[in-house]
């Protein structure tokens, strides 16, 4: 053998040993890696997949009325309840190898390194959809080669723990498609205002184009570049056999319609009432073990739309364009069932809210809850007492208190209950309180919902106390449920993400916390302030009113130098109303004083249209008798200023209006007009 040839067989022999020795050292460092990783990803476990969700809140009859989220508004989707054309178009467009890959396309990875190697830089991307979904739930998206190694190592863990379809489901639901909307299901809401599952080949592939890039493929922003890269996906989802050629054409011919004007029409749906909502579902929740951020909750609520949308439409025809400002609140009297809420004019200027939030005095709003303390102590509409001027004493003689009417006229006569009520006459208040005792009506408040200990002073008779538009209305509430302890309550149901049941609203009769008697009579004598037979020195307080009622009403107003209260139901539906300032202002023109009265009949008068006037009808141990509001006396012809009233069987009169001894005992003026009788046969 030459030498030459030697040398040359050395050299190869050297060669193949050195290859094979890098092959080796090359598999066992593959191999080594394999088992790392393999090592790393069991040590560390199964990564979370949790992310922030968007609850959703649907009114009453189950339409959606708004969402809540924390971060991002997203709503979590099971890839079987999207449309099938979505899945198909971002594996066609974002990762065509996606079911047989590890997480990886090590094709594209070299092709994408050679290029950012050229361009020193690093501008391309290369992620597969499990790598995106890695980004999208545990990184940034900065440009750099920590955090793609960081978002292949999350990738890996992912593709060892979790099958294909949870994958892609998780990514489905954490992409970002601008205008702050996270995953298919708010993207489908926003731009088409559909579900996910129903969208078209078209509408699947415009939401595709948008992930490319938000702020240059939204169909809002940028309708051209919007329209070629959803020409892009089309023609990849045929290329990739996703759809026929045919499919393609019908989908590239149909016009993209966005209705994400719908989207801005559902953000302006009852926004103090979703407010309340999302607080007393998070009290739920928490009572269940469950955790509010979660998200992803459906929130079935009690909200009607047509009283949300009557409410506010009222309030925009009367509301003066001044600082004074508005709570109002509709609920369900046999339910406690909250149907409408405006707790400001503008939820945008102001989130505070002044139906649950705003401590305010109800003014004569209170003597109700005076007068159904005093109907349990043995009081009835037919109970007389003087209402002249007089001076009060209290805390043990050392402090006086002189109330007055708003006109500055007294009573020269006694009178009755039915009338004092009906006219608001502040005298009488205060006598009863006296006659009742502070304790007593305290308890009758906090039975009726009101959370308040009243201090020992007169003029807690006559709403100084500071309380709830929302626990006033409560109060009246309960007496239109016949006295019954209805909560008010504005969630039905609660649904977690994965679909099972957590709360359903409890369906139990309430307590009885005050008798049908006791809250007929006085639901009866709440409808006096409508009728001007009790009109004298004083006029029933609801005149006003009275024009455009077509139905019986029980209610009460009051008033403050500084607050308006009404509050007044039907059969069916409370409604409370609170106008004012909400600080260092009082109430001295006569538009703002009148707002509330013209806001509170205009939204029963709507809510009630196309009904029939439902009465109140009365329980076993009430009778119905036609006295004389003078007297007091069973009316005769004699006697003009006659109305029907209820009492308890023990209060029956028995004496005629014309009998002389009630004539000495309630002397006065006597009244020549005819009696004008209310319209229905409520009051006949």
């Amino acid at each position: 053998m030459k030498r030459t040839d030697y040398i040359k067989s050395t050299n190869q022999k050297k060669w193949k040993k050195l290859v094979l020795s890098l092959s080796i050292m090359l598999i066992t460092a593959t191999v080594t890696v394999m088992i790392a990783l393999r090592l790393y990803a069991q040590l560390l476990g199964a990564p979370s997949l949790s992310v922030p969700k968007a609850s959703l809140f649907l009114d009453h009859n189950g339409h959606q009325i708004g969402d809540h989220f924390s971060q991002q508004r997203r709503y979590w989707m099971k890839l079987a309840d999207m449309s099938p054309f979505l899945a198909d178009a971002f594996v066609a467009t974002e990762d065509q190898k996606f079911y047989s890959h590890h997480g990886f396309d090590y094709k594209r990875i070299a092709g994408a390194v050679l290029k950012d190697v050229k361009t020193m830089s690093k501008a391309q991307g290369a992620s597969t959809i499990t790598q995106q979904y890695a980004r999208n739930l545990y990184l940034t998206h900065e440009k750099s080669w920590t955090r793609k190694i960081h978002e292949a190592l999350f990738a890996y863990r992912l593709e060892v723990f979790y099958d294909k379809e949870t994958i892609l489901e998780g990514y489905l639901n954490t992409v970002y498609f601008g205008h702050g909307m996270y995953g298919v299901e708010a993207a489908s809401r926003f731009y088409f205002s559909k579900a996910a599952k129903e969208l078209t080949l078209e509408e699947a592939a415009t939401i595709a184009a948008i992930a490319k890039g938000p702020s240059i493929y939204s169909p809002l922003a940028n309708p051209e570049k919007s329209r070629n890269r959803q020409l892009l996906v089309l023609n990849l989802m045929e290329k990739g056999d996703f759809i026929t050629a045919s499919q393609k054409e019908r989908a590239v011919a149909e016009k993209i319609v966005l209705k994400t004007e719908s989207w801005e029409d559902t953000k302006r749906v009852a926004p103090y009432f979703l407010d309340a909502a999302w607080q007393q579902a998070e009290d739920i929740l928490e009572a269940k073990g469950r955790v509010p951020a979660e998200g992803g909750w459906t929130i079935r609520t009690t909200l009607n739309q047509q009283h949300q949308k009557t409410a506010e439409e009222v309030i925009q025809q009367w509301m003066p364009a001044n600082e004074l400002q508005i709570g109002f609140v509709s609920m369900a009297a046999n339910t406690g069932f909250i149907t409408s809420m405006v707790g400001g004019v503008n939820f945008g200027d102001s989130s505070f809210n002044r139906v649950t939030q705003a401590k305010r005095q109800p003014g004569s709003a209170m003597k109700p809850i005076l007068y159904a303390a005093a109907l349990e102590d043995g009081f009835n509409p037919l109970t007389f007492m003087t209402a002249e001027k007089t001076l009060f004493t209290y805390d043990e003689g050392r402090s006086t208190y002189e109330p007055s009417n708003i006109n500055g006229e007294f009573a020269a006569k006694p009178i009755s209950l039915a009338q004092a009520l009906a006219i608001s006459d502040n005298i009488y208040a205060v006598k009863t309180l006296e006659s009742v005792g502070y304790t007593h009506y305290t308890k009758m408040a906090q039975r009726l919902g009101i959370d308040v200990t009243f201090p020992e002073s007169p003029a807690v008779a006559l709403g100084t106390s500071d309380v709830t538009l929302l626990e006033m209305t409560t109060a009246y509430n309960r007496i239109a449920s016949t006295g019954l302890q209805v909560e008010p309550h504005m969630i039905l149901s609660i649904t977690d993400s994965t679909g099972k049941v957590i709360y359903e609203h409890p369906k139990k009769k309430p307590k009885q916390i005050l008798s049908v008697q006791d809250a007929f009579v006085l639901t009866h004598l709440m409808t006096g302030m409508f009728d001007p037979v009790f009109s004298d020195y004083l006029s029933a307080t609801g005149l006003s009113m009275r024009p455009k009622q077509t139905r019986p009403y029980a209610a009460k107003s009051g008033t403050t130098i500084s607050d308006q209260y009404l509050i007044g139901f039907t059969p069916t539906v409370t409604a409370g109303i609170w106008t004012g300032f909400d600080r260092g202002k009082q109430l001295e023109g006569l538009e703002d004083k009148a707002v509330s009265k013209k806001i509170w009949i205009d939204f029963m008068e709507a809510v009630h249209a196309g009904t029939a006037p439902e009465p109140f009808l009365p329980p076993k141990g009430v009778q119905s008798v036609v006295v004389d509001i003078e007297t007091g006396g069973v009316a005769v012809n004699e006697c003009p200023k006659q109305r029907l009233v209820y009492v308890k069987d023990k209060d029956v009169p028995k004496k005629l209006c014309t009998d002389r001894s009630l004539r000495e005992q309630h002397s006065g003026k006597e009244e020549n007009s005819k009696l004008e009788l209310f319209p229905f046969s409520f009051f006949e």
